[in-house]
């Protein structure tokens, strides 16, 4: 096999044909990147038999020339055609003369040719697509150029000309086999190019099992695991492969190839860094986060002269920071943002922003923020690590050689934003908080006060008009002064007047008279801000007055409408048109149509308000309470749809809600992901008192929240906070059942000790509240942990008693899940056919009761108990159909399991390459979750099919990996691992 990869690339002819409609009007399409085949507007045409088709082969590749009787006897049969040959083409060609028509398949000076559009044929369509990629690559957009020639790869379906005949067909075969093997490898260096190496190594593993002298392949596949962070498995592949070059051409590897090895040994910077960021549609490589800067700006010349000068240093070789720091509402984020905007000059690579919320009691998290940023500069979800020190080392990389401007809103600390500064020269970062941040190393400080009085009557001469203040500038005056020369509560009142054109300044300056007599005590610190808000607040309608006070109470980033009008007693439209009266007054923001939220510090006050001026304290219980019963009851709804005939919600706190209505599953689970945030700070909020028994339904109905992964880390803290708070009360049913949940969220995280520790718990106080719910799933977890540790006659009893308790609830999903579980308990203990049998039957009780999800995990047990019985393509089969659905129900956790179970059917089956790829790609899909017994368990079946693909070194270091794992965990697989790697000594 040619083992040069940089060889002359093959060139396949351009396709030179008219625009031309066959004769009845219609369309003709035709393929050859697969079977060869035609359609006329839509519907397959037949081809007739092999030699026919071979025919149409050659006339389609002969770029609209034509053929003479000879060529295509040669290409039909070569060198020793049959006696009537001759007469055997004229049939085909009269043949396919009457399934196309006359105008397509002509005769001319003795021959055929073929006479199609240009965008008829897949290999033109193919060829003007890479035309396209490879003009976008020289142009520097490697997005455009990926996705285009990823758009071509996708016109082949199997093999080039497959099943055709014919020495000419098989010259094409080879010709057109090797272009594409080409174009997949422009593309898979593309993805490296942008980024997504962990998404490459998955195809390249499969690709290298493929071709496994083709050395550009295995460059590609070093590459990829050495920016996955991956440099044992990188050196791997090279020693795979000299050792492979050795024995089959007697040659070592290229010079590229040894050179490649050589820069992942010294740990090469560059190498380590993509030649661009990755693209995904959604996020721009260029961000341009910045809020928009206000029309009305006003003043501050001096800062505005001082930042800009300061920012402008990031050009030449430092790294700028400035602080600004103040009281709130003294306008830092407005005085910010106009400074970054006219600064965006110096910054042409972007700019990024986050508001910190550093206020509020629980500030933006700086993981979470960089996340955000990462994906904002380009990078692929799966290529986010993990970890804090992760995202920082990672963004300073992706900033490195860019200049950014990074605007970090409402800082709580120097700690928080410390992650998040850029590191390189070229950068800067411009941060607000209300301290004043002297801790924050080499940083710019900036102390902003109030307004002077010019530059207050400035600001609020603009937002109201000159017409009306000219007559008024005395009034206008006390009007300032009264606002404390803040800029917000400048802003504030000056819109109110502006909104109210029978007003005159005079009548807001008597207003404002009386309530600054309180304003005058209160100029230090967020006092002033309280005293600004008191202006808005009063001049409120009573029911808009309720809806702020109400509304300020519940936590969570934001509150959607329907939420909104739960907690305020309102039918949605009434809400709506108080929530929309409150943004017009600046008290609120719309985040998004249908969605509000509160600026930290308007909450804080909204809260004071209702303290103050909500004269029964229940009230507000209430409205907590009304939105507490609003997510349980639409909650509980999904879980309706989601797991039909489950019965926990008949079992749940009653609430006065029916709940949002969906009309799909897959709207439900599209509200229960949007929600996540809110849903989980109302049950956090809620965990006390007389909801709590609410809030940990609520927990246990949206347990998908922590099976997905999505939101994972706040629904453990919330799980605990209520664990720990019916403890506190003593509440034995609350506990039981916020304990069974807990059980699940360490199970999903592989802490499984834990996980066996809650699960006693629970069972103790489900018997002590008579709950017999906690019990039953106890009980199936309990089996569940004991089949992971090898105790598997433990595993039987748990199960075996998890199927009576839910008989006696007459739980039919809970029965089925029991079921499917103890078919694991006994493939585990060698009962193949038992497991096959139980398998069966929870999969069929999952399929009556039209439970998806559920039927998903039923397919997936049944595919474990085929593979052992050694139904091997059913076993596929099934875990497949899983896998889709775990897919679509966006079950992280389940998706991967099902593909790495994938990969030990075709393990099983001889398919070691398909099995490396499933494996490959369930490694990425499990990353943050699952835990690393699992992950454990996927390298070694990973580690079983590089070994059966030749690339033992890879898979050596694979199961190093995995064992390590296993015995930092105490797991018994460690054992088989060892076999694997000294397979001589355990012998």
């Amino acid at each position: 096999m040619d083992r040069d990869d940089h060889g002359p690339r093959v060139r396949v002819p351009g396709q030179r044909a008219p625009q031309q409609q066959s004769a009845d009007g219609t369309y003709l399409r035709f393929s050859v990147l697969g079977p060869v085949r035609a359609w006329r507007d839509g519907e397959a045409l037949p081809s007739g038999s092999p030699q026919q088709r071979a025919l149409l082969t050659a006339l389609l590749l002969r770029d609209g020339r034509t053929a003479t009787a000879s060529e295509l006897i040669d290409a039909i049969w070569g060198e020793e055609p049959p006696s009537q040959a001759l007469a055997a083409v004229r049939t085909y060609a009269s043949r396919l003369r009457k399934v196309l028509d006359p105008q397509t398949l002509v005769s001319d000076a003795g021959g055929y040719a073929i006479r199609t559009r240009n965008d008829a044929f897949d290999l033109t369509m193919a060829q003007e697509l890479v035309a396209e990629a490879e003009k976008a690559r020289a142009g520097g957009d490697r997005a455009q150029a990926r996705s285009l020639f990823s758009k071509a790869l996708g016109l082949w379906d199997g093999e080039t000309l497959a099943s055709v005949p014919g020495p000419y067909a098989e010259n094409q075969r080879t010709r057109l086999e090797e272009w594409r093997l080409q174009l997949t490898e422009t593309r898979l260096d593309l993805d490296l190019e942008v980024g997504c190496h962990a998404e490459a190594v998955s195809e390249l593993t499969a690709l290298t099992a493929a071709h496994p002298l083709r050395e550009r392949l295995r460059e590609l596949l070093m590459i990829a695991l050495y920016r996955s962070g991956r440099q044992a498995e990188a050196l791997a592949v090279y020693a795979d492969t000299r050792r492979l070059l050795a024995d089959e051409l007697g040659v070592d590897p290229r010079p590229e190839l040894s050179q490649l090895q050589q820069r992942i040994l010294q740990a090469d910077e560059e190498l380590a860094r993509p030649a661009d960021e990755p693209a995904p549609a959604a996020a721009p490589l260029r961000p341009a986060q910045l809020p928009a800067t206000v029309p009305d700006f006003t003043g501050r010349a001096d800062f505005v002269r001082e930042l800009g000068d300061r920012l402008a240093t990031a050009e030449g070789s430092v790294m700028a920071v400035s602080a600004l720091a103040g009281i709130g509402g003294v306008g830092k984020t407005t005085l910010a943002v106009h400074v970054a905007h006219q600064a965006r000059q110096h910054f042409p690579d972007g700019q990024l922003y986050m508001d910190l919320q550093g206020a509020g009691a629980r500030a933006a998290e700086p993981e979470t923020v960089l996340g955000a940023f990462l994906r904002a500069l380009g990078t692929a979800d799966s290529a986010i690590p993990d970890s804090l020190d992760e995202r920082a080392a990672l963004y300073r990389s992706t900033l490195d050689g860019r200049r950014i401007l990074v605007l970090l809103d409402n800082a709580h600390d120097a700690a928080q934003i410390r992650p998040l500064l850029p590191g390189t020269a070229g950068c800067a970062a411009l941060v607000t908080s209300r301290v004043r941040m002297v801790d924050l190393a080499g940083a710019h400080l900036v102390d902003l006060d109030v307004m002077s009085p010019e530059e207050a009557l400035q600001l609020f001469t603009r937002i109201v008009g000159e017409e009306r203040i000219d007559s008024e500038r005395e009034a206008a005056l006390d009007v300032v002064a009264a606002c404390g020369f803040l800029p917000l509560a400048i802003r504030i009142a000056a819109s109110r007047l502006a909104a109210r054109r029978t007003w005159t300044v005079s009548v807001l300056a008597a207003k404002l008279a009386d309530e600054r007599r309180r304003l005058d005590e209160l100029q230090a610190g967020d006092l002033a801000v309280k005293a600004t808000f008191e202006l808005g607040y009063g001049q409120l309608e009573p029911a808009q007055a309720r809806a702020f006070r109400l509304l300020g109470l519940a936590d969570g980033p934001d509150i959607s409408l329907a939420a909104a009008a739960a907690l305020l007693n309102l039918e949605a439209h009434v809400a709506e048109d108080l929530l929309e009266a409150l943004v017009d007054t600046s008290l609120l923001e719309s985040a998004a149509p249908g969605r509000y939220r509160y600026h930290d510090l308007v909450r804080l006050y909204a809260r004071s308000c209702a303290e103050r001026d909500e004269q029964d304290p229940k009230g507000r219980e209430l409205a907590l309470s009304r939105l507490l019963d609003f997510y349980l009851a639409t909650v509980a709804r999904v879980s309706a749809m989601e797991k039909p005939g489950d019965t926990l919600v008949d079992h749940l706190a009653p609430t006065s809600y029916a709940g949002l209505a969906f009309s799909s599953r897959r709207d439900a689970q599209d509200w229960l992901y949007a929600e996540a945030g809110t849903l989980l700070a109302c049950a956090r909020q809620s965990a006390g008192g007389q909801t709590l028994r609410h809030a940990v339904d609520l927990l246990w109905t949206a347990i998908e929240l922590a099976e997905s992964g999505a939101n994972s880390k706040e629904y453990e803290a919330t799980v605990v906070a209520a664990c720990k708070a019916a403890e506190l009360v003593g509440d034995a049913k609350s506990e039981g059942r916020a304990l069974i949940t807990l059980a699940n969220v360490h199970h999903v995280s592989g802490r499984f000790d834990l996980a066996d520790h809650e699960c006693r718990r629970a069972l103790h106080l489900s018997a002590v509240a008579q709950d017999p719910l906690p019990a039953c799933w106890a009980s199936n977890l309990l089996g569940i942990i004991a089949l992971y540790e090898n105790r598997h006659k433990d595993g039987e009893e748990h199960l075996t008693r998890a199927i009576a308790h839910f008989r006696e609830v007459e739980d039919r999903p809970g029965e089925a899940a029991a079921l499917c579980n103890l078919s694991r308990v006994h493939l585990a203990m060698g009962r193949t056919a038992s497991a096959v049998s139980l398998a069966q039957q929870g999969t069929e009780m999952y399929d009556e009761m039209d439970h998806a999800l559920k039927g998903a995990n039923g397919r997936y047990a049944l595919g474990l108990a085929l593979t052992q019985s050694g139904r091997l393509e059913d076993a596929a089969d099934s875990l497949k159909e899983a896998h889709q659905v775990f897919k679509d129900s966006r079950q992280r956790l389940y998706e991967g399991m099902a593909l790495f179970r994938l990969a030990e059917v075709d393990i099983a089956a001889g398919r070691p390459a398909q099995a490396a790829a499933n494996s490959e790609i369930a490694l990425t899909v499990l990353r943050g979750i699952g835990g690393e017994w699992r992950r454990g368990n996927v390298l070694t079946v990973l580690g079983r099919a590089l070994s059966g693909i030749g690339q033992t070194d890879r898979a050596q270091v694979c199961w190093r990996e995995a064992l390590a794992i296993f015995e930092a965990l105490g797991s018994p697989e460690a054992d088989d691992v060892r076999s694997l790697l000294h397979p001589a000594v355990v012998a």
